[in-house]
């Protein structure tokens, strides 16, 4: 099996995201940072769980997004929470206001990743799920689990 190569390196998933919301449009965008908050997120040093994306002044920000003090920072270091701007083409950002504002969706960080040696965010349109809903994606998840789990066994057995 080749492997393949993946040029952005994942810093951190919001895997609570895809539980709780639809999600729809995804988004990449660009994030302004300071060196302290740059060298604490390639450490590993992030958490996006809380974190939701707005536009405020025609500008879109990110909140709650939890970025720890870098171990080696001075009194320069940055405050862990603090609203960070998102870099977006003015279309992009039109197109959130609009679905935000119209149809009620939130924008949900769904992971922070490098490339080519840039931090940058994938944020998504999402819809919020009922608790129905997600009973009904962790049965779908089960039978897909219970499947592979399946085929794996049938090959197992098929190798002797």
């Amino acid at each position: 099996m080749a492997a393949t190569f993946d040029p952005a390196k994942t810093l951190n998933d919001n895997r609570q995201a895809s539980f709780n919301y639809f999600l729809q449009d995804r988004f990449e965008a660009g994030m302004v940072l300071t060196g302290t908050e740059v060298k604490a997120a390639k450490s590993g040093k992030i958490q996006l769980r809380d974190a939701y994306a707005s536009v405020e002044n025609n500008e879109a920000w990110l909140f709650n997004a939890h970025i720890s003090e870098y171990s080696h920072g001075n009194r320069e270091n940055h405050t862990p929470t603090r609203p960070r701007k998102l870099l977006l083409h003015r279309r992009e950002i039109d197109k959130l206001l609009e679905a935000t504002k119209e149809k009620g969706l939130s924008v949900v960080p769904t992971r922070l990743y490098l490339k080519n040696g840039k931090i940058k965010c994938e944020i998504a349109l999402a819809k919020g799920k009922k608790f129905h809903d997600k009973r009904e994606s962790e049965r779908a998840k089960g039978d897909i689990a219970e499947a592979r789990e399946a085929v794996r066994a049938s090959k197992a057995r098929n190798d002797y």
